[in-house]
């Protein structure tokens, strides 16, 4: 009993401290303030500036947590390319597989940070136009494969006929 009674102690002084003198608090006040008061901003999911609205990213998904939204505006990116659409992640579709951000075109094909991520995209500055003009050394394989989820199938039976 006596055990028991010393940790119960020991709990609620330890609970006390962590109440009113924020001992062993991880997060600061002001974090704290905004879970508590409803008011935390989700971070950024997709690089808009940076993404070319291809789609190849909610084809890829398998939960169909992402979907295509139109622009308001289209944008045009270089000769022949216009983006008038972008990705938009459901959070509570997507199960972290991460096929979005491997399929998209600019980690696929050039290396770059994709830009779209189930957790955060991060700061995502490439250049588009620049990266469109360079060519791209891949093989027929990768691009076979990366093609299937870019591309509506209907569109690549009719070519292999």
């Amino acid at each position: 009993m006596k055990n028991f009674i010393r940790i119960f102690l020991e709990g609620t002084i330890t609970n006390i401290k962590r109440i009113l003198f924020a001992s062993d608090r991880v997060t600061d006040m002001e974090l704290r303030s905004k879970i508590l008061g409803g008011r935390i901003v989700p971070t950024e999911k997709v690089a808009e500036v940076s993404c070319i609205g291809c789609g190849g990213c909610a084809n890829a998904c398998p939960t169909k947590a992402i979907t295509m939204v139109k622009l308001p505006e289209p944008i045009k990116l270089m000769e022949g390319l216009v983006k008038d659409q972008i990705p938009q992640l459901d959070s509570f579709k997507c199960v972290n597989c991460y096929y979005c951000h491997d399929f998209c075109p600019l980690y696929a094909l050039f290396g770059e940070a994709g830009t779209i991520h189930p957790n955060d995209v991060g700061i995502v500055e490439s250049d588009i136009s620049q990266l469109l003009k360079q060519p791209v050394k891949i093989s027929d394989d990768k691009i076979a494969f990366i093609s299937q989820y870019l591309s509506d199938s209907a569109i690549l039976k009719k070519r292999k006929e």
